[in-house]
């Protein structure tokens, strides 16, 4: 799956943009809010867990007393440190710190579109293959709760949902994909879509391929 996965994430995939954003949808209140607000760096890691079965994402939910985002489903990570090589190291290193998964147990395999949030971060999808057998560790004062989802949920283009709610007095449109008991929805659900939407062309130049990929 390795190779496969780093084919799809090559940056002269069609499907990859370089960018996107909170704005992608709701483009008429992109110029006013990003004014004069140069973004914060972050990195995530997008961990796809490479099991026998078939593969999955593991996400985590923020935990209810945090200021920011409490309550949010989320992939692993934060912003990049000045002690943080690159953005790579961050995503890692805030794997480690927030479920206890290692880079030992961690295979970077390339990445997703840069993401800029409405709340002024700019954020690299650093995606990651994961052998499986690890034991997680959550960080209780921020991590709630760490689950995976079927990558062919995420794949199922019927489970992305695009919703609306008002924010700073305004309508804002998101994407959602409801799993469980869980909500997946704004930047994690956005670069969900990104992850297949390379993944979906992938699969059309290569469809053997891809179904060994997913077991």
């Amino acid at each position: 799956m390795r190779d496969w996965l780093a084919d799809a994430l090559r940056d002269d995939n069609p499907a990859a943009r370089g960018r996107r954003s909170d704005y992608d949808l709701n483009m008429e209140a992109k110029l006013l809010a990003q004014k004069d607000r140069p973004p914060r760096d972050a990195a995530v890691l997008v961990p796809i867990v490479e099991h026998a079965s078939g593969p999955t994402i593991l996400l985590t939910k923020r935990t209810e007393h945090l200021s920011k985002h409490a309550g949010q489903v989320s992939f692993p990570g934060g912003k990049i440190d000045d002690t943080d090589a690159d953005a790579v190291a961050a995503a890692l290193r805030e794997a480690e710190e927030e479920v206890g998964l290692t880079s030992n147990w961690i295979d970077v395999c390339g990445f997703l579109d840069t993401y800029r949030t409405g709340t002024g971060f700019e954020i690299v999808p650093v995606v990651g293959l994961v052998k499986p057998g690890f034991e997680l560790t959550l960080q209780v004062t921020e991590v709630e709760a760490a689950f995976e989802v079927p990558l062919d949920f995420i794949l199922d283009r019927r489970n992305h949902k695009r919703q609306s709610a008002v924010w700073q007095g305004a309508r804002r449109e998101y994407y959602a994909m409801p799993f469980g008991d869980f909500f997946i929805w704004g930047a994690t659900a956005a670069m969900l879509v990104n992850l297949c939407d390379v993944m979906e062309h992938a699969m059309e130049s290569a469809p053997a391929s891809w179904g060994k990929v997913m077991g």
